[in-house]
Order: C-alpha cells, then sequence, then structure tokens
C-alpha cells in the first residue's frame, strides 16, 4: 500500500506552471471598472494605460512570454469593459449634466 502512495503517474508529477499574477483577477478587474467609471478624459486614459502596462510587467516578470502577455492584456481590457458595462445596467444612471 506505501508503494502505491509513492509512486505517482508522470501526469501528477510534471507539468507546465502557468503563471497566474493577482492583477489580474477578479478584484482588480472590479477595482479597474470603478476606477474608469468615475474618471473621465485623459485621466481615464492615463489611469487605464498605466494599469495594462502594470499588468504586462508582471506577466513578463513572471516569464510569461510575449505573445501570451499581449493575449491576456487584451482579455484583461475585454474583461474590464464588460465589468463596465455591468455596472452600469445595474446601478442607477447618472444625471445629464445637460439638463
Amino acid at each position: 500500500m506505501a508503494t502505491e502512495m509513492t509512486c505517482r503517474p508522470a501526469a501528477l508529477s510534471e507539468g507546465v506552471v502557468i503563471a497566474f499574477p493577482s492583477g489580474t483577477g477578479t478584484a482588480n478587474i472590479e477595482r479597474c471598472a470603478r476606477e474608469l467609471g468615475r474618471r473621465h478624459g485623459a485621466d481615464a486614459i492615463e489611469f487605464w494605460r498605466a494599469e495594462c502596462r502594470r499588468i504586462a510587467d508582471q506577466l513578463l516578470a513572471a516569464g510569461m512570454p510575449e505573445s501570451d502577455v499581449g493575449e491576456r492584456v487584451l482579455q484583461f481590457q475585454q474583461d474590464v469593459q464588460i465589468e463596465l458595462v455591468l455596472s452600469h445596467q445595474n446601478g442607477p444612471l447618472p444625471k445629464s449634466r445637460n439638463r
């Protein structure tokens, strides 16, 4: 019985490590959507660029290939945009300043 427990198939002991920094997690997506929802113009653009660059830098530092980093950043951008849409659908609509 002890031998069965110590002998593992190769699939269980060998594998690929996938980098998943916390910067691309759900909490960060929600935080970025909130920030973008309250910022406007150049401030929003500067914030957005800095966040995407920060995530790309984290992924590169973790050893992810550049081609994969681009895909992950695009996925993050899409996730934040979806969160923005959902938050506007579920939240109160802001009053127009032109009224």
